[in-house]
């Protein structure tokens, strides 16, 4: 275990810390330090002309440490454990979504989203309900790219999601690499330590001609002992379209059904055929009540506030300046 300090709120404590260093430059330049007699022990004083200095010097400080340490306090001191080992709930998963071109089209009259906007809204939906997964993201069209690796930071990744835009002029949109994309999620997830690991692919489309074979996507999944689990979407092979001259076209598209059932199931996973867009959500709510399964991993932001025992040092000064300031010495 490595431990080392910091500031939750670094911020605060430089603004206190200001205030500090002003309060000792009036404390220095304007203000005389009070002169203090011995009640108990009146027979020094009289021995002496000058009277001693100590008490002032000692109340100085006192007073000085308290309020820097209060101040501390509103930094929030933590130590930090950099290398704890924690038990963890949850699963490795790979998003592989296809981008496409057909991903623009949409399937109902009277819900007119894309295709890709309503599987962007399910993935963050999705991505928001696993709190303890590492999550990454694949895309992929006429060639597979790894947008996000896995992560715990799920506001990184709703970005990275979010941020997918289905641009003409880029030729990712022009094939769909079903298996290349299948491989390049495995690839990355074969490094993973979870006990279990799935990828969930989401596609409209046939596989391209310079596509990878399934065979050798379904025996890289297996080797790695990882689950698919496919979800096809399309209204039984007719989508539509917005065309700024001619209104709705309407458009044959098909998915491939075998090869999306043989993926799943080979591989211990299942397939979902998605006949209304609005169903994905539901899909995505089934594959959320996988079983988890635990496992330990490191995590570097575990913090351990430290605040309770500056306040009992804070306590401690303030009690030896009252017994100091009643029984031992008094203001002249």
């Amino acid at each position: 275990m490595h431990l080392f300090f910091r500031f939750a709120h670094a911020h605060w404590l430089y603004i206190a810390l200001s205030f500090f260093i002003i309060i000792l430059i009036v404390r220095h330049y304007y203000t005389r330090l009070s002169l203090y007699q011995y009640p108990l022990l009146s027979y020094i004083s009289q021995l002496s002309q000058k009277v001693s200095q100590l008490p002032v010097y000692v109340f100085y400080f006192l007073r000085l440490s308290i309020l820097l340490l209060l101040l501390l306090l509103i930094g929030k001191p933590q130590l930090v454990d950099q290398k704890s080992k924690v038990t963890v709930e949850g699963l490795d998963i790979m998003m592989v979504l296809d981008i496409s071109g057909s991903m623009i089209c949409f399937d109902d009259l009277k819900d007119r989203r894309t295709r890709i906007t309503i599987a962007k809204q399910e993935a963050v939906r999705f991505v928001e309900k696993r709190y303890n997964d590492a999550i990454g993201l694949v895309v992929f069209g006429s060639y597979a790219m790894m947008r996000c690796p896995l992560t715990p930071d799920k506001s990184m990744l709703k970005t990275m999601i979010q941020s997918i835009a289905m641009n003409n002029n880029d030729q990712i949109h022009e094939g769909t690499v079903i298996s290349q994309a299948v491989i390049t999620a495995a690839r990355h997830l074969q490094q993973s330590k979870a006990a279990s690991r799935i990828i969930i692919l989401l596609t409209d489309g046939e596989p391209s001609q310079n596509d990878f074979p399934a065979s050798e996507a379904i025996a890289i999944a297996k080797a790695f002992g990882i689950k698919v689990y496919t979800i096809g979407i399309g209204n039984n092979g007719l989508s539509m379209q917005e065309h700024p001259l001619f209104g709705v076209v309407r458009m044959q598209n098909n998915f491939d059904t075998d090869l999306l059932k043989s993926l799943a199931q080979q591989t211990g996973g299942k397939f979902f055929d998605v006949k209304k867009i609005q169903d994905v959500a539901k899909i995505y709510d089934e594959i959320d009540l996988l079983e988890k399964s635990k496992y330990q991993d490191n995590v570097y932001t575990k913090y351990h506030d430290f605040f309770i025992p500056v306040l009992w040092l804070v306590f401690i000064l303030i009690c030896s300046e009252l017994v100091l300031s009643t029984f031992v010495w008094t203001i002249l």
